[in-house]
């Protein structure tokens, strides 16, 4: 009995010995994970101020050098763009890491960036007066805002497009909208785009996107419109529900807000927008943002230089 008892117990280590051997992974990195997993989202690139920068022909770079970092303007409810969390107050998003890198680039401690939420309405008052060094906020560069700020960029080049719910076909871009009910902000260029050149579309304003997203996920509206950039935000937040549908059908570029009378700044921020395309930081900070909407990186874009 006691011989028998004592095979038992050999037999069951040796299949659990022969269960873990099988299981084993001899690559390194140990056990992959099972199948069907998602991936590990992708990393946030890592910044280090670059030495040696000396732009002391910059007042703008003069005043950031003395006091020890950047302040910089920004958006804080564009969800993986220009983004507060208001429990940690630890900003997030493409935006936030352009104004990283740039940092930089620029010489300085981009972990010691001072951001300052600021308003569509007040983004060139704030550049204008000094309140910010830079604004760094989905504004859009045009020949009237040229007029009273300087911009560096593009970094990045937007359009108008639509977010729908995941199980969507209908809707596959702007041919497809006739008879819809599509959202955009009160008082927005894409509320005003769709009220003129898609009349057959229904279009219903809300107060934000924010409330416009709620509505379409509660069945009420079938599509929001708007810049693309501004949807994958929140396509990336909830990629299991929502999608960006559609190419572009206007043009927007992004650009840095900058003091009109800093030449030197102006090109020192179109070189650190360069320098950060070519080392592969441009693309990085994408793909951890902007990218888990599911949708892959634009083209990058050429910075104006005149």
């Amino acid at each position: 009995m006691r011989l028998r008892k004592a095979i038992a117990v050999a037999g069951i280590a040796a299949l659990a010995l022969l269960g873990t051997a099988c299981g084993r992974d001899d690559k390194p990195g140990g056990t992959p994970p099972p199948t069907g997993a998602p991936p590990a989202a992708p990393s946030l690139p890592v910044y280090t101020a670059k030495a040696g920068v000396d732009l002391s022909a910059s007042p703008t770079w003069a005043k950031a050098k003395e006091r020890g970092h950047l302040i910089v303007g920004a958006k804080d409810d564009q969800p993986f763009l220009g983004y507060l969390d208001r429990a940690t107050l630890a900003r997030s998003g493409f935006d936030i890491e352009i104004a990283r890198m740039v940092s930089a680039e620029l010489g300085l401690d981009p972990a010691k960036i001072e951001f300052s939420t600021v308003p569509s309405s007040g983004r060139e008052t704030a550049i204008q007066n000094g309140d910010v060094d830079m604004y760094v906020g989905t504004y859009s560069i045009t020949e009237q805002r040229k007029k009273l700020v300087a911009f560096a960029g593009p970094y990045y080049v937007s359009g108008q497009s639509f977010l729908v719910r995941k199980d969507e076909q209908a809707i596959t871009g702007k041919d497809t909208i006739r008879g819809k009910r599509v959202c955009s902000a009160k008082g927005s260029t894409a509320f005003q785009r769709l009220q003129v050149d898609f009349p057959e579309t229904q279009a219903v304003f809300q107060d934000d996107y924010s409330n416009c997203v709620e509505h379409l996920l509660a069945g009420q509206v079938d599509a929001v419109s708007t810049d693309e950039a501004i949807l994958k935000g929140y396509a990336a937040k909830d990629p299991g529900r929502l999608k960006v549908v559609g190419q572009p059908f206007t043009t927007e570029n992004y650009g840095i807000g900058l003091p009109q009378q800093d030449p030197v700044f102006r090109t020192a921020v179109n070189d650190a927008i360069e320098a950060s395309i070519a080392n592969g930081n441009w693309k990085a900070a994408y793909d951890a943002t902007l990218g888990l909407s599911g949708a892959p990186a634009p083209q990058t874009p050429k910075v104006e230089r005149g």
